[in-house]
């Protein structure tokens, strides 16, 4: 991919963040702690894989 069009989709990409946060406090804090809660999730179980693994 060009080098122009991921700037192009960096900055979009940037722009619709911020005006997603800022037109919609609400929808944003739930997004964001669903996308947390899955990570959380996921590092958990990695976690849990290795231990497991280890013992």
């Amino acid at each position: 991919m060009p080098v122009f069009v991921k700037k192009v989709l960096a900055w979009g990409s940037l722009a619709f963040l911020i005006y997603f946060i800022a037109f919609r406090p609400e929808g944003a804090a739930e997004m964001f702690r669903t996308i947390g809660g899955a990570l959380l999730m996921m590092a958990q179980g990695f976690g849990d894989f290795l231990t497991r693994l280890m013992a």
